[in-house]
């Protein structure tokens, strides 16, 4: 647990969410009597509640409910805490399936009244306010006046396995969402409204940049012209960025042999996630999940002197992991991606220096792309691990001070790095402060056991080199779906597709239109001209829609003065410009990256 998610747990806020959780949950069994409960937790930005009920809920359903919570707020109904032995709570959930599956796990140990793993036997306790009593550990406000009636809104119901296995019940889990003062609410609710009309996947649509076919498959995306234009710019930056700071470029096969994978612990570990694997000349291969395999044997190619290191290798390499139907999201959560992957071979007392180079490097990209609110998780050893504790205390003092001099705030997560080695996430805010994950700096202690990798020291001996993976963008499809929510598809002029369109008013000034496109091009910039039979007011409503940077405007006076009126798709008018100045105008913030 994160020092900030242990923060929130012992807030104000979290026990009002979780009160609210209950009350909806009564609201919803007094207006369906025979309905089931299953969980109902608070969440990063409000709650939710899983129910088994006799009909679909309907808009209308939720207006109700949402009503008769404010009358229970109102009533100042009391949360009452309870100790129970099993036997007793089997008894108040005789006639609650879900409860009685929550409560065996609860009395053998293992799992918590929400079915997530525990380490030693939990207590049972039972919270109750008015004629609703649910497992619960809380915590919970005390008197349900806590709740500002004003400042809770429900926003939407959709399905959910129980206990999130396809094999199971679908349940319906209402969502909802509150806060301390109706102001808080409505920012929330504006946010939310501003997310919709930011959704990656219909302004991928609107704006043509990519798609899903269900004749190729799901989780596969097909990239268009100027979603492909998007990706090369990106490319490009991140190679060149790559080149001059020290990165070896190197490519890597999209299948390998079982035992590639039976070294690495892919098979034993991850195999759930990846593709089955295809039969060749007897032998079984498998599409890689992860690069790191191959960067590896790159690395053990060669007998490697201390004086090599360090080495980074960098590869842009697509992957392909089995994500189920239901989690697939867009460009979020695909089935095939291009993880723009970097593995750091170095020697120990490189290792502080290198993890400064990396994060700075990270930074540095992040922030080109327009991220400016960047916030770290350091994740440190876990109780079950692979690698000496003292490789594991010299990388976490690394990683922590490394975060230290960058002078980036960050969050300890004592015990959640994974078992192979400490990490750090990077996470960015967008325009309406939503944080995506992006940037992984990653120790691994286990690959160059596995795989025995080695360097001759000073000394002359064999020793053991650190490996750190880093995943900078995390991957470009899910790097392009945040830019285009982060933008709102208006992206900056040096990554736009289209950078300008060329309007003529009429047909006599189509000539000159042309002209005028070849010197921008030669210029490089990426123009197009609207040559189309339709107004110019039209074409210019088509443009904004478009999210293009400029529109130049062509007309007799233009013409004759060797100009274009510039307009931009944010309704501003520079007016008329010669050519010429509009080419330093366009560089400049193509430039800046503006």
């Amino acid at each position: 647990m994160t020092d900030k998610t242990a923060q929130y747990e012992n807030s104000l806020l979290y026990r009002i969410r979780h009160s609210t959780a209950h009350i909806m949950a009564q609201a919803v069994l007094e207006k369906f009597p025979d309905g089931k409960v299953a969980i109902g937790p608070a969440i990063d930005d409000g709650f939710y509640y899983d129910f088994d009920l006799p009909r679909p809920l309907t808009p209308e359903d939720l207006e109700s409910i949402e009503k008769r919570m404010r009358a229970i707020i109102q009533s100042k109904a009391i949360f009452e805490r309870k100790v129970v032995s099993a036997e007793e709570a089997k008894k108040i959930f005789h006639d609650q399936p879900f409860k009685l599956e929550l409560i065996a796990g609860l009395e053998e140990g293992g799992l918590d009244e929400d079915g997530n793993p525990v380490t030693e036997k939990a207590e049972i306790t039972i919270y109750s306010q008015g004629s609703f009593v649910d497992l619960c550990r809380g915590p919970h406000v005390g008197i349900s006046s806590e709740i500002n009636p004003t400042a809770v809104k429900l926003l939407s119901v959709a399905g959910a396995y129980w206990r999130g296995d396809e094999k199971r019940p679908m349940l319906q889990r209402i969502y909802g969402t509150a806060w301390i003062t109706p102001d808080e609410l409505k920012d929330y609710l504006w946010r939310m409204e501003e997310a919709k009309k930011r959704d990656h996947r219909k302004l991928g649509h609107d704006l043509d940049l990519f798609s899903v076919v269900d004749e190729i498959g799901a989780g596969l995306i097909l990239w268009h012209p100027k979603g492909g234009k998007i990706r090369k710019l990106i490319e490009n930056f991140w190679s060149e960025e790559h080149e001059a700071n020290g990165y070896d470029f190197v490519y890597t096969p999209h299948i390998g042999k079982a035992q590639l994978w039976e070294t690495s612990g892919h098979l034993g570990f991850y195999k759930d996630n990846m593709y089955s694997p295809v039969d060749i000349e007897g032998q079984q291969y498998f599409l890689k999940p992860m690069n790191c395999p191959f960067h590896v044997y790159i690395y053990k190619n060669s007998l490697r002197s201390y004086r090599e290191l360090p080495l980074r290798y960098a590869e842009e390499g697509t992957v392909y992991r089995y994500e189920r139907s239901g989690v697939l999201h867009g460009l979020m959560r695909v089935r095939g991606f291009t993880q723009d992957d970097a593995h750091h071979f170095c020697r120990p007392d490189q290792m502080p220096e290198e993890i400064d180079f990396v994060l700075s490097f990270s930074l540095h990209i992040l922030r080109s792309f327009g991220f400016s609110d960047i916030h770290a998780y350091l994740s440190t050893r876990p109780e079950k691990s692979v690698g000496e504790p003292e490789r594991w205390q010299a990388a976490e003092a690394a990683l922590e001070d490394s975060l230290k001099r960058a002078g980036i705030d960050y969050q300890v997560d004592r015990g959640g790095g994974a078992f192979y080695g400490p990490k750090i996430d990077l996470k960015v805010k967008d325009a309406i402060g939503r944080e995506w994950q992006l940037s992984t700096i990653q120790f691994d202690f286990n690959l160059p056991e596995r795989f025995d990798l080695t360097y001759i020291g000073e000394d002359g001996q064999p020793h053991r080199p650190y490996m750190v993976h880093r995943a900078l963008l995390g991957s470009l499809e899910r790097f392009f779906g945040v830019l285009i929510e982060h933008y709102a598809g208006a992206f900056p002029v040096w990554l736009s597709p289209v950078q300008a369109v060329l309007i003529p008013i009429a047909d006599r000034h189509l000539v000159y239109a042309r002209e005028v496109a070849a010197q921008l091009r030669k210029a490089g910039l990426r123009i197009t001209v609207d040559d189309r039979p339709e107004r110019m007011n039209a074409k210019i409503r088509d443009a904004q829609n478009q999210k293009i940077p400029y529109m130049l405007v062509m007309g007799d006076q233009e013409m004759a003065n060797s100009q274009v009126a510039l307009r931009l798709r944010s309704g501003q008018n520079p007016g008329p410009m010669l050519v010429s100045a509009f080419i330093e105008y366009a560089r400049d913030e193509i430039a800046r990256k503006s």
